[in-house]
């Protein structure tokens, strides 16, 4: 990963960039409730509405989630003369978006995506609204709409979800803005219908990128080295100078100008992955738009995801939330009432909680193993750190070596690790009692009948898990090998 400094100075340039956005606009809608029975007509659940949101999607949340990273955003799209358009133009400008290029057309229905959810599971998704082939006339002002938004930005971001709305005239409007120097990023469908445009970047996922490539069949168990090995076949089918492959839980890779360049990815519920691929197109737009070298981009691109990641429903990131995400604050949670509703919500959604707690002083290559055997008993990883008080009188008066402010960062950055909170306390009850994990862990080095905080955990309904101690990787030896070396030279 690239280190921090240089992401935070890519981030701050991100008020500087003007970005116009072309695609289909989309009123995401998810209807949340409880379950109430089972209906008599059919073995389906009985849901009692609770909840109504409403969100811009498609290339509306890719806007959207411009103008939160601080930038100047322009959307042209079209919606439709009826209540769900007026609904959704009036979301969109109140995310901060320039609407002035969404045209609305009489003729069409605007495309709606309504979401069930009963007691946090998807239930259903049900579609509305017109799609296929524009008109000739909506085409010509869309056209129009494009040429004029495209003064004065730095680059052009197109949303293509396959919908209709790029036809020919489209097209040959984007050819002359190309030919005016605009980056263009393309996250379509079929990316291969921007090839004549030479992008700099196409954004397919992993079922795009085999759909273009013309391979079928049950995706194999390594995707990244898969994709790897058509990385020829995906420029020149693109015609892009890069190409950014989007694989979920594996990250994205990178192949092409820059490449190969790999981010790590992040395991979640497939409901919180919605909207995540259009934060980071944006995110990634943003970078490149400010002169950042397509690995930087990328890896901010994948810290704005994870921001989203780790929310329900369609969702925007603030420049304010990637800059904490990247400083591995978002991670860190200050405050017993925060832990408390962050563990309660994550036992709602029957979310299986990991919790471990130590010094962590020095990181070294056990302490990563350690967790990410520890992150495998379950979905989320919470990590406690003792206060530097308490490590030294747990360590003695020369620890900790690194303050309590580093060890969180250090810890935080780590892919496996979802949460990282400190505590005073020469045991963990405290954290316990908050965060009531599912699993707790230690390292083999420990007995459970010694450790203090066994009891407390059964007593809540957890469990103890003792994992495999790595020989010659424990701080202290490392430490004592410094000051040793350090005294024959």
């Amino acid at each position: 990963m690239v280190d921090v400094q240089t992401l935070m100075g890519v981030l701050q340039s991100f008020g500087k960039r003007r970005v116009l956005v072309f695609g289909e606009a989309i009123l995401d809608r998810y209807l949340k409730g409880r379950a109430t029975g089972i209906c008599r007509e059919a073995p389906v659940p009985v849901v009692g509405l609770q909840t109504v949101l409403e969100a811009p999607g498609g290339a509306a949340n890719v806007a959207a989630n411009i103008a939160a990273l601080g930038a100047h955003a322009r959307l042209v799209s079209w919606v439709g003369a009826d209540d769900h358009g007026q609904r959704l133009r009036a979301l969109i400008e109140g995310q901060g978006v320039d609407c002035t290029g969404v045209v609305a057309d009489g003729n069409r229905r605007t495309v709606v995506k309504q979401r069930l959810r009963c007691d946090d599971q998807l239930v259903a998704r049900f579609d509305e609204g017109d799609v296929g082939p524009v008109a000739a006339t909506l085409a010509a002002r869309l056209a129009a709409a494009l040429s004029a938004a495209a003064a004065g930005c730095d680059a052009v971001v197109v949303s293509d979800y396959g919908l209709g709305l790029m036809g020919p005239v489209v097209h040959e409007a984007l050819k002359r803005l190309r030919g005016q120097g605009l980056a263009l990023i393309v996250d379509a469908k079929d990316p291969g219908r921007y090839r004549h445009l030479a992008p700099l970047v196409a954004k397919p996922n992993f079922a795009e990128a085999l759909r273009l490539l013309g391979v079928g069949g049950v995706p194999p168990d390594d995707r990244p080295a898969f994709i790897a090995r058509y990385e020829d076949r995906l420029l020149d089918a693109t015609g892009a100078r890069s190409v950014v492959v989007t694989l979920d839980a594996e990250g994205a890779l990178l192949l092409g100008a820059g490449g190969p360049y790999r981010t790590a990815g992040r395991v979640v519920p497939a409901a919180h992955a919605a909207g995540a691929g259009d934060t980071f197109v944006s995110a990634l737009t943003l970078a490149l738009a400010s002169g950042a070298d397509t690995c930087v981009a990328m890896d901010l691109a994948a810290a704005a995801a994870d921001v989203i990641l780790a929310r329900e429903d369609t969702a925007t990131c603030s420049r304010e939330e990637l800059g904490r995400e990247l400083a591995g604050q978002g991670k860190f949670l200050r405050a017993p009432t925060q832990i408390r509703e962050m563990a309660g919500r994550l036992r709602q959604t029957g979310r299986r909680i990991v919790f471990t707690n130590g010094c962590f002083d020095i990181l070294h290559r056990g302490h990563i193993t350690y967790l990410e055997r520890a992150k495998a008993l379950g979905d989320v990883l919470i990590v406690g750190l003792n206060d530097d008080d308490s490590v030294r009188r747990l360590k003695g008066a020369g620890r900790p070596l690194n303050p309590l402010a580093d060890r969180i960062a250090v810890v935080a950055a780590l892919g496996c690790v979802d949460h990282v909170l400190a505590f005073a306390g020469d045991t963990a009850h405290g954290p316990i009692e908050m965060v009531r994990p599912d699993v707790f862990v230690k390292g083999g080095d420990y007995v459970a009948k010694t450790l203090p905080e066994v009891a407390l955990v059964e007593e809540l309904g957890g469990r103890v898990r003792l994992l495999e101690y790595i020989d010659n990787s424990s701080t202290s030896g490392l430490i004592a090998r410094i000051r040793r070396d350090a005294q024959a030279g």
